[in-house]
């Protein structure tokens, strides 16, 4: 994400996050070499992506010197290895219990999520509108939803998504599309059929919604 911010606006991040009790104007334009003003101008930026906020006052020789300090956002905004550390509980599950209790304990995972989503309030909606609710959480989520992705023939929303949260950990452990499919299918009282999967090589992963009521067995994967 600091890529995204510019290369200067990151050196701001980075001397925040090693002087976490905040820093003043006058301390950024000398780590940095830039003028106060052109200090005040990437400040008034990032404030505005809410990276950085003002803090406490400092007493000085003459007026109080303002601190500023991240945000929650500004300290999420560096990378973080959640990927590795997944990796690394995934492979410890898969000596204890192997791949299929992996899987299996995935999509219990997946269909206590749902559950704790559908509090949001799906009750009395029928299956259309249950996945159309599902894509907006999957875009909560952080997933890219084609919001022009067609109806099947019944006229049920089929849901494309060009990105996978979790591509790095499936691409090593497919069993993890288990969560995925139990979210899906525990949310919206279907039967869910993987249409394609990028995992797989396929450009989207693309899911189904069947009418026909979810069974233990009843999430397909067919690609």
């Amino acid at each position: 994400m600091t890529d995204m911010i510019g290369v200067r606006h990151r050196e701001f991040l980075e001397l925040l996050i090693k002087n976490k009790t905040g820093l003043t104007v006058d301390n950024f334009s000398k780590a940095l070499g830039i003028t106060r003003t052109a200090v005040r101008q990437h400040l008034a930026t990032l404030e505005a992506n809410t990276l950085v906020t003002k803090s406490i006052t400092r007493p000085s020789g003459g007026r109080p010197e303002q601190l500023y300090v991240l945000t929650d956002k500004g300290s999420s905004s560096f990378p973080r290895q959640y990927s590795w550390f997944a990796q690394l509980l995934i492979g410890m599950l898969e000596q204890e219990a192997g791949q299929e209790g992996v899987g299996e304990r995935l999509a219990a995972m997946g269909e206590n999520v749902a559950k704790q989503l559908r509090a949001s309030g799906t009750a009395g909606e029928d299956l259309p509108a249950k996945v159309q609710h599902l894509a907006v959480l999957m875009e909560e989520l952080g997933y890219r939803v084609n919001p022009n992705a067609p109806a099947d023939i019944k006229g049920i929303p089929i849901i494309e998504a060009d990105n996978c949260v979790f591509h790095d950990l499936a691409s090593k452990h497919p069993q993890v599309c288990r969560f995925d499919l139990a979210l899906l299918s525990t949310f919206t009282d279907s039967k869910v059929v993987h249409e394609a999967c990028m995992v797989k090589g396929a450009n989207v992963c693309r899911f189904r919604f069947d009418t026909e009521a979810p069974s233990p067995i009843s999430v397909d994967s067919t690609q």
